[in-house]
């Protein structure tokens, strides 16, 4: 049998390390020699042009990119950081730039839990509340569920000629392992107190009765969802069911059922910012942390742990029980999670 030190070992070698003989003692201490990679300097405007005047008007460009979750990228060597909180940071530190005209928010995201999604959506709105400055949301190549919420709090929506969007609807992923931890003689034996505190739980089969509980909160979100596309996109058609079903649209789809307003490119996006502004010179800006250089409107700040590429297997029922539970997300590849660092 292989010591644990061993096995780490076989696992460098096959992650592109230099490949050691030596069994090493694994009882000493070696937190120190695996660094936390967290960046927690504050924010700088990065000009995406040459040239630009330091001071003069400014377009802030903000990328919103991967799972929208709560919470932080963790494990050895990561190197994301939480997207809400980074969102709000972004928002702060333009909102004390006086220089700022005008916000571009970039969106390449198939959404993420129902509370993070309104989190930010409620964070943009009050933004452009207290600044009274013009908001431009761009889709990329995904706008789906809590990217496509958070885009409706924009003035208006520019999403890319081949964009996926809508994704109007709520999912809660729920795994019956029963029969699969069966063929392990695996017995779950919870102690419990209260009939439903486990309701959805993998060790067994979900009844009617709890079915029924999880389907009225998920009707619930939906309709929050709903109301948020119709209040803030009033041309959109409320009595046409396929608007709200889940489905993703095309961008050109999504013109036409007025979800988006333009389709275009990001500088597009800026140039729409710039009208809305009414200030055709200004310079577009990232606010990025200085060890997370932005040189193009297209720069992203990472969010994904090292870790995650080490193992090449995936488990959908395991690794989706570490997302939050309802989410507005469009997420047809069970093991997306990882793009969003978890």
């Amino acid at each position: 049998m292989r010591c644990l030190g061993c096995c780490l070992l076989m696992l460098t070698g096959l992650i592109g390390c230099k490949p050691i003989t030596a069994c090493v003692d694994m009882r000493a201490n070696v937190a120190a020699d695996i660094p936390i990679q967290r960046n927690q300097e504050c924010l700088q405007a990065m000009p995406l042009q040459r040239g630009a005047a330091a001071d003069g008007p400014r377009i802030a460009v903000v990328d919103v990119d991967g799972l929208m979750l709560d919470s932080d990228a963790i494990g050895i060597g990561s190197v994301g950081e939480n997207p809400v909180a980074l969102f709000r940071e972004r928002l702060d530190a333009i909102a004390a730039d006086h220089s700022v005209r005008a916000v571009v928010v970039r969106i390449n995201s198939p959404g993420g839990s129902v509370t993070a999604s309104d989190i930010m959506w409620h964070d943009l709105r009050r933004f452009e509340n207290h600044t009274n400055l013009p908001v431009v949301a761009c889709l990329m190549d995904c706008g789906a569920g809590g990217g496509y919420y958070l885009a409706t709090a924009a003035d208006q929506i520019v999403a890319h000629p081949t964009s996926v969007t809508g994704g109007i609807g709520v999912i809660l992923n729920i795994y019956n392992l029963q029969d699969a931890m069966a063929q392990f003689n695996i017995i779950g034996a919870p102690i419990k107190a209260g009939k439903n505190i486990d309701v959805g739980t993998p060790i067994k089969a979900l009844d009617e009765e709890r079915r029924k509980l999880l389907q009225t909160m998920a009707d619930e979100f939906h309709e929050r969802f709903k109301n948020v596309v119709i209040n803030n996109r009033p041309e959109v058609d409320a009595s046409l069911e396929t608007n709200f079903d889940g489905r993703v649209f095309t961008a050109k789809q999504a013109v036409a059922r007025h979800l988006v307003d333009y389709t275009g490119y990001l500088d597009d996006a800026i140039d729409v910012a710039r009208q809305l502004s009414n200030c055709p010179s200004a310079t577009p800006v990232m606010y990025h942390r200085p060890g997370d250089p932005a040189r193009t409107p297209y720069a992203i700040t990472p969010n994904q742990p090292l870790q995650s590429t080490v193992v090449p297997f995936s488990l959908p029922g395991l690794d989706r029980s570490k997302l939050p539970s309802f989410l507005y997300l469009w997420q047809p590849e069970p093991t997306l999670e990882k793009l969003g660092g978890r």
